[in-house]
């Protein structure tokens, strides 16, 4: 299958093994429009490519990715019609990652933010970089977390803890999320490489359709719990697009500052 379409988007494929790069380093690979519309449909065409039986998920440079391009929040907050666009695709992006039958594997090799975290964490293996840190900081620029973190994170790490870290923003270094559960793994910076390949070729030296649909059955529960709530999740994000306080982050972190917020 060809993937020559993708643009902020690298696909290879080596031997069944598909490694997605996003790739927009200079950005910390924030996720802009057009990277936000090819993540909607790579897994689609991944699950649908008989070539490969395994995908691996990164960023390029030093981040995984820092989430959602904030100068792109402005074109959301000026044209509804734009986050009707998004908020389409963001069903996609989740329902893709849950429907496609090949293991997926997140190679966190740096900071995993806000939608970055959410994409890693729909992934079925996660391994992070001991310097990595994963968050979701939705509220730190008056949005809910709508794209998928809050149905995520409380099956991971449990109800409690998914609270405190949802309604902070504070993030984790990846140590502690492998120890609470919230990733599989955290290893040395130098050996994250290694430790995803291995793996990657564990799973494609096993019995190919006995794992993938044991990730069918195992993800049941999770797409039944998903499409419950993405409708409402989003419904509450575009609502939170409309407030004073995420315009007032917006503007703050254009112009270098700290935001206000007022609570509208």
């Amino acid at each position: 299958m060809p993937y020559s379409n993708y643009r902020e988007l690298i696909v290879d494929v080596d031997d069944r093994i598909a490694t997605v790069t996003m790739n927009r380093p200079e950005k910390l690979n924030a996720v802009s429009k057009a990277m936000h519309g090819e993540l909607a449909t790579i897994f689609q065409d991944l699950n649908s490519d008989a070539a490969v039986d395994v995908i691996i998920l990164t960023g390029a440079g030093r981040a995984f990715s820092a989430g959602g391009d904030v100068a792109w929040f402005q074109e959301m907050i000026d044209d509804p019609d734009e986050f009707d666009r998004t908020a389409k695709e963001g069903k996609q992006i989740i329902f893709s990652l849950l429907d496609c039958e090949k293991p997926v594997i997140a190679k966190i090799n740096g900071h995993a933010m806000g939608l970055g975290a959410t994409l890693a964490l729909f992934c079925d293996v996660i391994f992070a970089a001991n310097t990595a840190k994963i968050g979701d900081p939705h509220v730190s620029v008056g949005f809910v977390a709508g794209d998928g973190g809050a149905v995520i994170w409380p099956q991971l790490i449990g109800y409690a803890r998914a609270k405190e870290y949802l309604m902070t923003g504070d993030p984790l270094k990846a140590p502690e999320a492998a120890r609470i559960g919230l990733i599989n793994h955290a290893v040395a910076d130098d050996e994250l490489e290694e430790h995803v390949a291995r793996f990657a070729r564990r799973l494609c030296s096993g019995a190919t359709k006995a794992i993938r649909w044991t990730k069918v059955c195992a993800n049941i529960g999770l797409k039944q719990l998903a499409h419950s709530m993405m409708d409402a999740c989003l419904s509450y994000e575009a609502l939170s697009n409309r407030t004073v306080d995420h315009q007032e982050a917006v503007n703050a972190f254009r112009q270098g500052r700290e935001p206000h917020f007022v609570g509208h």
